[in-house]
């Protein structure tokens, strides 16, 4: 036993640095020749003797082995005398790589078996359950480790540990094509072809004169500056690169057409057969009010002004149109309360007021009275009123920054006070741009 098991040492010494490749498909034959060693129960052992086998891969993972073994004995039993043990077996055995997956050095397997054993003058049936490994140097050539349990039936059953430690050669690996890749490896095992195509014939499948091995695109017809790729719309840019594979266009543009020559392609651009720049979506910029200034950047796409004041005017323009909207916001005597129809007024003032060439514009907000009542009283009243009409205009949206409220009282009339119509226009607030 103490000889087995530095054997056994310096088996898994040189495994670790060896590779496994199992017996199957490639190479389904398998032999082995090496030496036994066997201990019987309640008996003696036996030495190191010749043990073979010869097997043959059966598919997903199962092979069927024929194995023979020979021993001595000494004094089986206490006979006293020296036996010579003989085993002819069929074992069926079990790659557990199948189960485990490739361990890249180590190749274990399962079996089990029948088989005729002979010791001295009698023999029997057996029946055995083994474990095992392979390790190879190369894909033919390499050792195997076995361990087994059996149980011979003779006229004095008895049970018995064989353990085998020898070399194994692996063959019956066929190239059927001739073409110097194994059949296990080679895609097209009938027919012979380069290893660069896994073993396959170079052919042309697509018939554009550019061979398989080299065309990128076996099966649609190409040109050979495009590795055998096709550039269906002629262009120069091959059609797995083409935006737009079936409408000519331009290289940078990963071959989509742009007509207006802008940069935009025509998919993208909203005026294909006008100029335009990018970030305008290929459309040239307007500027409504012709004043040198687009619309982007103009603040008053309506009104004309200088670039220096973005595009609006520097100047109030509406000054009149504001009067005439203003016209008629007058009071009762003594009341800066609102008379029927000034809100109306109001609101058409409040729209001028904030459209955008106006919105740079401050205007001033000025209160009258007649000559009823005091000075001081109607200071007073001149206040209230504009500051109720100020009110107003911030509710429908004017800024009150561009508003600025004064009273003039009785100072300023632009009628008579000696007669009721005279004093109602006096009686009123003007809107006026503040220069």
């Amino acid at each position: 036993m103490k000889h087995l098991k530095i054997a056994v040492l310096a088996l898994l010494l040189i495994v670790s640095y060896s590779n496994v490749n199992a017996q199957d498909e490639g190479n389904p034959w398998m032999t082995t020749f090496g030496a036994n060693y066997i201990d019987i129960k309640d008996g003696d052992t036996g030495t190191f003797l010749p043990y073979a086998s010869l097997g043959r891969y059966l598919g997903k993972g199962f092979s069927l082995e024929l194995a023979a073994s020979g021993n001595r004995v000494d004094r089986p039993w206490g006979t006293g005398a020296e036996a010579t043990f003989f085993a002819v077996d069929m074992n069926v055995r079990y790659d557990l790589n199948k189960v485990f997956g490739d361990t890249k050095w180590f190749d274990p397997f399962l079996y089990t078996g029948i088989g005729q054993n002979f010791l001295a003058n009698e023999d029997g049936l057996g029946f055995k359950l083994g474990a095992g490994f392979n390790t190879w140097f190369n894909n033919n050539v390499g050792l195997t480790l076995r361990s087994e349990y059996r149980k011979v039936n003779t006229p004095i059953d008895f049970e018995m540990f064989q353990h085998s430690l020898g070399l194994a050669f692996r063959f019956g690996n066929s190239d059927t094509d001739g073409d110097g890749i194994r059949d296990r490896d080679d895609a097209c095992p009938r027919d012979a072809g380069p290893a660069e195509l896994n073993g396959c014939p170079d052919t042309d499948a697509d018939d554009d004169g550019v061979e398989d091995c080299c065309d990128e695109c076996r099966d649609v017809a190409g040109l050979a500056e495009f590795n055998g790729c096709p550039d269906t719309d002629g262009d120069g840019v091959e059609d797995r690169e083409d935006a737009c594979p079936e409408i000519p266009g331009l290289m940078e543009l990963n071959g989509c057409p742009d007509k207006d020559g802008d940069g935009v392609t025509d998919a993208e651009d909203k005026c294909p057969d006008v100029f335009g720049p990018e970030p305008n979506s290929g459309c040239p910029y307007i500027d409504n009010d012709g004043d040198g200034v687009i619309d982007i950047l103009d603040k008053c796409i309506t009104v004309p002004g200088p670039a220096s004041n973005e595009g609006c005017p520097e100047n109030f323009l509406d000054q009149e149109t504001v009067d005439l909207a203003a016209k008629g916001i007058n009071f009762d005597t003594g009341k800066y309360s609102f008379r029927p129809g000034v809100t109306e007024i109001l609101d058409n003032v409040a729209v001028l007021l904030n459209q955008d060439y106006a919105l740079q514009f401050r205007f001033a907000v000025d209160g009258h009275t007649d000559s009823t009542g005091s000075e001081a009283l109607n200071m007073t009243l001149s206040n209230n009123r504009a500051n109720a009409v100020k009110e107003y205009l911030i509710s429908k949206g004017v800024d009150a920054s561009r508003l600025v409220t004064k009273g003039y009282g009785e100072s300023k009339p632009i009628d008579t006070n000696a007669t009721n119509a005279g004093r109602l226009n006096n009686r009123r607030v003007e809107i006026k741009e503040m220069k």
